[in-house]
């Protein structure tokens, strides 16, 4: 892994109200994946699992799009104001890894 996909930190803080509600999205999802984990341990139906696990893929890809929005309207923005032509190209490619 290079240094540049590395994770970095951001210099702006992320809104509370912000954080907040992805902490408890995250929480949920973390909630239904042990769900889901329950659910192989007792042998449960396999359709039923299923029906869940595209119910926990649904909640972490709107997660991940929250996340996305944020770092668009910060970090993206604050990259091109300050120039930086770099970003748009980073940003392509988070949306492609995300879809």
């Amino acid at each position: 892994m290079t240094e540049k996909d590395c994770c970095r930190f951001k210099e702006t803080a992320r809104d509370a109200a912000l954080q907040k509600s992805l902490q408890n999205r995250l929480n949920r999802i973390m909630g239904q994946l042990k769900g889901i984990q329950t659910m192989v341990e007792e042998n449960r139906y396999c359709g039923d699992i299923l029906i869940q696990v595209a119910a926990a893929e649904k909640a972490l890809q709107s997660f991940g799009y929250l996340v996305l929005q944020d770092h668009m309207e910060t970090c993206v923005a604050d990259g091109i104001r300050r120039g930086d032509a770099e970003v748009l190209e980073e940003a392509i490619e988070l949306v492609k890894k995300l879809k």
